[in-house]
């Protein structure tokens, strides 16, 4: 079986005080109820774990029961990093869970073709991640008044979520990390930390994520363009 885990216990601090960008509502939902539907609707998943912070349990159910999701989840409860909250999520798996995706909860465009896509590529290589190649040129300055100089963008990547693995593989991962107290925003980080192999997935679509206000009239416009 294949499962996701929606990390949904950050602060959201770049929102703005008092904001719980996560049920902001766009497009006629919150956003977490958009990303929860993309899981919900992707058929090579079975499964669904929510990591939320404490105290949010019980407004993440009463969401599952109006928006009426088919899928088997759990609610669990978030730690203090990023890295923490995920391994709070593969705790809570299905013990017949194979595969794994991790999807940033405020990332509500995500295709279901995207999320079957790193789902695959998981199976194939142990670790997969939706990714889109830097278009722009980037520039490196140590002191943030200078250039430095000029990164190679043909090598240069951005990598998005679904963050997708063998189950097996994250967990050694991310146990890894933590045994040499190592803090990681992303999951990929702690495979490059074992030697992992990661796959890049193309992500042709937009796949944006909800961080300043400034993103919700561009997710507004992409979710009703798919109603």
């Amino acid at each position: 079986m294949n499962a996701a885990i929606l990390v949904a216990a950050g602060k959201g601090i770049r929102m703005g005080a008092g904001v719980d960008k996560l049920f902001l509502k766009v497009a006629g939902r919150p956003v977490v109820a958009h990303t929860w539907q993309r899981f919900d609707d992707t058929k090579c998943i079975g499964e669904i774990i929510l990591v939320v912070r404490e105290g949010m349990e019980k407004n993440f159910s009463e969401l599952a029961a109006k928006f009426h999701f088919q899928k088997p989840f759990r609610v669990v409860v978030g730690g203090t990093e990023r890295q923490d909250s995920v391994w709070n999520g593969l705790e809570a798996l299905s013990v017949t869970a194979e595969i794994v995706a991790i999807q940033d909860a405020a990332r509500p465009c995500t295709s279901r073709e995207l999320i079957a896509a790193t789902v695959k590529a998981a199976d194939e290589n142990g670790a997969a991640v939706a990714a889109q190649p830097v278009t722009d040129t980037i520039k490196e300055s140590g002191d943030s008044r200078f250039i430095q100089h000029t990164l190679d963008r043909s090598r240069l990547w951005t990598v998005q979520t679904p963050q997708t693995f063998r189950v097996e593989v994250i967990r050694r991962a991310l146990a890894e990390a933590r045994r040499r107290k190592l803090i990681f925003t992303d999951d990929t980080a702690a495979c490059e930390l074992i030697g992992q192999p990661v796959r890049l997935v193309s992500s042709v679509a937009p796949n944006p994520k909800v961080t300043v206000p400034g993103d919700l009239s561009f997710i507004e416009t992409l979710l009703k363009g798919e109603i």
